[in-house]
């Protein structure tokens, strides 16, 4: 039987959640007064998780598993949650009691916006609201089509790498990586438009690092790792407003991030915290796709009633409570209901296939 990593689990958690602060606080204060304001760069902790989690479920499978069931495993196991995502985030976008008539596009326009969010394509720019979004309806869904590039990346190339090749291409990624940063001053980016050039940037190098990693067996053991690791998160998340912020975003993404992975790697079990990190790294994929359309209406009606403070804290507590309850209900009522009956349904076709070859 495979080993549980319950500490990445609980880890992926608390990057997700602290994903949901930094957006709920980002539709009351600037940039630099965010005390999260580093807390996008948990897109390349994501990133650098699944390039780990990938090679420890599927280096030993391969080459006996095909292109076609690894593709076909990879989309039950995320696609059914973009689907949701990507329909409320067209009911927020038109919906939203907040902004008046600002965001009824037309027709065409939400329909075109749909098709390519259901496929996880980017929407052509325009300049209705959100047009200069990869993904209007939900913006956390460009990292997706970039865990799905990736993916099919090891299925053609990585999967047959050496540690010595995968070597090579994490110090070429990490070149890329450096040059992107300090061209573009920081890592934010990728999910717009004029930034859309540094999304395979910034998934190559945290996705190939970790594969490597799992590779290498890079594992280091440290007491109460969870605790000390979700804590490390925060602090880097709350670092200051550095100007520019290219170098010290490189050394959480070349050095800390692959620190903690390691970390939390290393350990066997996160004793008391099992059943907390287990549960955590359940919630943390549902409540990264379904928070979004709602931090966003949070905003925009702060923006139109200007609450008082107690108002205020008493809606973002709600808030995220409703969103832990979203994202556990989407997970237990419909994504898993809806992976069950996809896997099923294929290893059904699977064991009737070679009987009707055979007819």
């Amino acid at each position: 039987m495979k080993r549980h990593f319950e500490i990445l689990d609980g880890l992926r958690g608390t990057a997700a959640l602290l994903v949901l602060l930094f957006h709920l606080l980002d539709g009351l204060l600037p940039y630099a007064a965010n005390p999260l304001r580093h807390a996008y760069l948990a897109v390349d902790f994501f990133f650098l998780l699944s390039g780990f989690v990938i090679g420890y479920a599927y280096d030993a499978r391969w080459p006996g598993l095909s292109l076609a069931a690894f593709v076909r495993a990879r989309i039950i196991r995320l696609h059914p949650l973009v689907l949701l995502a990507v329909a409320l985030g067209a009911l927020g976008y038109w919906l939203d009691p907040f902004v008046g008539t600002a965001q009824q596009v037309s027709g065409p326009r939400m329909a075109l916006m749909l098709g390519c969010g259901a496929l996880l394509l980017p929407t052509p720019p325009s300049s209705v609201p959100g047009g200069w979004l990869t993904h209007p309806l939900n913006s956390p869904c460009w990292s997706l089509l970039q865990e799905y590039l990736a993916n099919v990346a090891y299925a053609l190339v990585a999967w047959r790498l050496g540690r010595r090749a995968l070597a090579v291409v994490v110090a070429l990624a990490a070149l890329a990586l450096v040059v992107t940063a300090l061209k573009h001053g920081s890592l934010d980016g990728g999910w717009a438009w004029h930034s859309f050039w540094m999304a395979p940037v910034r998934v190559a190098f945290p996705f190939a690092a970790g594969l490597l990693l799992h590779r290498l067996r890079v594992q280091v053991r440290v007491p109460g790792a969870y605790a000390l690791l979700s804590l490390l998160l925060l602090l880097v998340f709350m670092a200051p407003a550095f100007a520019p912020a290219a170098y010290y975003h490189l050394f959480c993404v070349l050095v800390v991030f692959p620190l903690i992975v390691a970390v939390g790697a290393g350990a066997t079990s996160a004793g008391r915290l099992s059943g907390l990190c287990r549960f955590s790294g359940q919630l943390s994929y549902p409540l990264y796709l379904v928070h979004f359309p709602f931090t966003g209406i949070f905003g925009h009606w702060v923006k139109a009633t200007h609450p008082p403070l107690g108002q205020l804290a008493g809606a973002m507590a709600a808030l995220i409570v409703f969103l832990l309850l979203l994202a556990w209900a989407a997970l237990r009522f419909y994504d898993e209901p809806v992976r069950a009956w996809l896997s099923a349904r294929v290893r059904r076709r699977q064991v009737l296939k070679p009987q009707w070859q055979g007819a």
